[in-house]
């Protein structure tokens, strides 16, 4: 693909968009695996310790929450990332 800083604005504006929707949706469906997943196999998940926890407890007291900042200061880092990718960074300004 080319530059997309060479694309007429609005549609550098749908192309900017449309990705920032698919890092959206891979981050919810991070969110979502993290949050239901360990719910619904708690008892196999119990049967496994981490830290001398069964690790169905440990997802739902700290594991989880690990992620979800993991995935908060990765979406960050991400939108830099693109938002030099399309010319909208406050250094291109």
């Amino acid at each position: 693909m080319s530059d997309p800083r060479n694309l007429p604005p609005e549609e550098r504006a749908k192309a900017y968009w449309r990705e920032n929707q698919r890092l959206i949706v891979i981050l919810l469906a991070i969110w979502f695996a993290v949050s239901f997943i360990p719910v619904l196999l708690i008892d196999q998940f119990n049967a496994i310790t981490f830290l001398e926890f069964p690790f169905g407890y440990y997802m739902g007291a700290q594991g989880s929450l690990i992620v979800f900042v993991i995935e908060i200061f990765y979406y960050a880092y991400a939108m830099n990332k693109m938002d030099e990718k399309y010319g909208l960074s406050d250094r291109d300004r």
